[in-house]
């Protein structure tokens, strides 16, 4: 069973942690929250962190926490970036997040 350490960036407003079965969960209450977003996506992709595969954005879940959506794990490594609907992108200075187990 492979397993997932969860981990906050509260500078950024970003938190990763382990959901049900091969899951987790990625809450949101960053740069474009507190911006004012009507909508927050969660664009990621699966693999080397330089080179996505499987690339897909969802629409996140406005919650008491912030913006939440949970995630498949289909890899061993997952990176991910917000946008929100104005398409305003939050990408940690380029670097993106990283979810590994």
């Amino acid at each position: 069973m492979l397993i997932l350490q969860g981990w906050k960036d509260i500078e950024r407003g970003v938190e990763v942690t382990p959901a049900f079965g091969n899951q987790i969960n990625i809450t949101y209450n960053g740069l474009l929250s507190k911006s004012g977003a009507d909508r927050v996506f969660l664009h990621c992709g699966y693999g080397d962190p330089n080179n996505w595969r499987d690339v897909t954005t969802m629409q996140m879940d406005r919650t008491a926490r912030g913006w939440e959506k949970n995630v498949p794990m289909k890899n061993h490594t997952l990176a991910f970036c917000f946008k929100d609907s104005a398409n305003n992108w939050d990408n940690n200075n380029g670097y993106n997040w990283i979810a590994r187990i």
